[in-house]
């Protein structure tokens, strides 16, 4: 199970080149195993209208480790990674369905990156 997970989340990651996003927004999410396939699903569900609907959006990447699951999000500039958090895809869409199978509140960081 552990290692389709993890095929699966690279698969998923996978994007097109793009140059060195300028801000980085990192959620790491407390997600037991048993509830990891039903978030794998969420992030395939909302990659390509994040990556399409978002301003500044430039990349997605879902990482399955041991401890978490983690998904880093690429964008433009530091304020477009910061108004994604007030965005309705991410407040009534991503959080809704992700909440129910968080174990701990999620941890949110946004990185300047250049």
């Amino acid at each position: 199970m552990k290692k389709a997970l993890a095929a699966a989340a690279l698969a998923l990651s996978a994007t097109a080149a793009v140059a060195d996003p300028g801000a980085m927004l990192e959620i790491t999410l407390r997600i037991s195993e048993a509830n990891r396939p039903a978030a794998v699903a969420i992030y395939t569900e909302f990659k390509e209208p994040f990556l399409t609907t978002i301003p500044g959006a430039e990349l997605k990447t879902l990482l399955v480790r041991a401890e978490d699951v983690q998904v880093l999000h690429g964008f433009d500039t530091v304020e477009h990674a910061q108004a994604y958090l007030d965005s309705d895809l991410f407040t009534k869409d991503v959080v809704v369905k992700l909440a129910p199978l968080l174990d701990a509140d999620p941890e949110v960081r946004i990185y300047q990156t250049n």
